[in-house]
């Protein structure tokens, strides 16, 4: 999660105003392509893991969203300070490190716009997401949309965490719908607005 170092400080401009999306898709590249490539060896599969958990299966969810998330220049004026917060916060696994960020931003800059807070989401969200082995979780159109793995012989699919999913989906049949395309399986849940909506479904899901 040392991934920030790759950036330099000439990007800091450029990811400041695309905001927090985009600096994390960024990351998100530049780590996957490491792992792939110079470090493959340390992320071999581990025979002893624990292969019900979801994080077995994924080293990272991704989240792509068309909704407003970010610290606008009227909350943070900085750019460079944004960036730093947002790298700050794709670092975060903790409750208790979000919850203690939510407070020292609170303290410095005030009451956090509707935007942060769901900004602040995603990193709950991701969290509950790769438990549950999700790969990649899309936020659009009023939607929400869950991609697994592509390889369908993956023990992931007879896994518990595999089976949470479908037990929601079981329990909420007007709301989820299956969709295949190209062999890739996904889950689409509607109506999804904020990504406060989508960690209670996710939340759900994790105590089913």
């Amino acid at each position: 999660r040392g991934a920030g170092n790759m950036l330099g400080a000439e990007q800091s401009g450029f990811i400041a105003d695309l905001g927090y999306e985009t600096y994390q898709k960024i990351l998100a590249e530049a780590v996957q392509e490491l792992k792939n490539d110079e470090f493959a060896d340390l992320y071999q599969e581990d025979p002893g893991a624990d292969t019900d958990n979801g994080e077995h299966y994924v080293s990272e969810t991704f989240v792509e969203s068309d909704l407003e998330l970010m610290f606008a220049p009227t909350y943070i004026p900085s750019d460079s300070e944004r960036v730093l917060l947002y790298r700050e916060l794709d670092n975060m696994v903790e409750e208790r490190d979000i919850q203690a960020f939510v407070s020292r931003l609170e303290d410095r800059f005030g009451k956090i716009p509707q935007e942060g807070k769901e900004l602040i989401r995603i990193v709950r969200l991701r969290r509950m997401a790769r438990s549950l082995g999700i790969e990649k979780l899309v936020l659009k159109n009023n939607r929400m949309s869950i991609h697994f793995i592509s390889n369908m012989e993956s023990p992931y699919f007879q896994s518990a965490a595999f089976t949470k999913i479908l037990n929601y989906v079981q329990s909420h049949p007007k709301l989820c719908h299956f969709k295949e395309h190209n062999g890739k399986h996904t889950i689409q849940i509607k109506p999804v607005t904020t990504v406060e909506t989508a960690c209670a479904i996710l939340d759900e899901m994790l105590s089913e």
